[in-house]
């Protein structure tokens, strides 16, 4: 396994992190909401690296890398939450209190999710959850998959000869969503658009974006399991793009991203050539 830089044994200075076995009796221990990453398991911070390396208790999302479960230390309780279409490991409210009481154990813990943990990766509710059970937490902001991902199959969210501004949105909208994507609305707003978790409603929010008024020759992309070995790419328009992505049998974890910077993969093109 590739070796991470920073060797946590003996952390020293403000980020120090305590084991449970320094923790005062009857003290509540700490929770840490930790961003992973997209997939390569060497795009954690060097600072979460280490909290999940102290970590007494670890409870941890479907899309994390196994190489960083590999970096928990010996005699760590490691507790499964993953959640995936239409089958939930464990409901969220049993992870917000799943956290709580681990802590109120005295135990560290490290609860480590894909991405970066505020985006969409409900870390906000966990964090309040927390907040209101007086259990000391700690955000550690991770890369998130919609700059990270299309870096990967070269492509820049930005670009000052085509687009100076980027949206995220999610794909997959819960039923009791209030307010809703207003896609017409994105279709207006220019600039680059990535949508996070949305390769079933690809066909659904891409005519949405056309009857918006977007160009439906708009370039399109659809990245699947982006930044790991088993990465995909299919690059069309908004108005081929769907079917594309059928035909090519792409499925989740995927994200879409729409605009001219889509073209700029041609020349940017990198990481199937140094990971083959």
């Amino acid at each position: 396994m590739t070796a991470f830089i920073a060797d946590p044994n003996q952390p020293t200075g403000p980020d120090a992190v305590p084991g449970s076995s320094e923790t005062a009796a009857g003290q509540a221990g700490k929770v840490y909401l930790i961003g992973a990453g997209p997939g390569d398991a060497e795009l954690i911070t060097v600072k979460g690296l280490r909290y999940l390396r102290s970590a007494d208790v670890v409870l941890y999302d479907r899309l994390i890398s196994p190489a960083l479960l590999q970096e928990t230390r010996a005699g760590a309780t490691l507790i499964y939450v993953g959640k995936g279409a239409g089958c939930h490991t464990m409901p969220q409210e049993q992870i917000n209190a799943e956290l709580v009481e681990q802590a109120q154990r005295g135990h560290t813990v490290a609860r480590l999710k894909g991405g970066d943990p505020f985006v969409f990766g409900r870390g906000g509710e966990e964090a309040q959850a927390l907040a209101e059970a007086n259990i000391p937490f700690e955000i550690v902001p991770g890369i998130t998959s919609a700059i990270a991902v299309p870096a990967y199959a070269g492509i820049p969210v930005t670009h000052r000869d085509f687009t100076t501004s980027f949206t995220v949105v999610t794909g997959h909208e819960s039923p009791s969503a209030s307010p809703s994507v207003n896609w017409e609305a994105l279709a207006a707003l220019g600039g680059t658009l990535v949508v996070l978790m949305g390769v079933k409603a690809l066909p659904n929010f891409t005519q949405k974006l056309i009857q918006g008024g977007i160009d439906p020759a708009t370039p399109a992309a659809v990245i699947q399991e982006g930044t790991t070995d088993e990465q995909r790419v299919v690059t069309a328009t908004v108005a081929t793009i769907a079917a594309e992505a059928q035909a090519a049998g792409l499925s989740a974890p995927a994200l879409t991203i729409i605009g001219t910077v889509v073209n700029v993969r041609e020349t940017l093109v990198w990481y199937h050539q140094t990971h083959p």
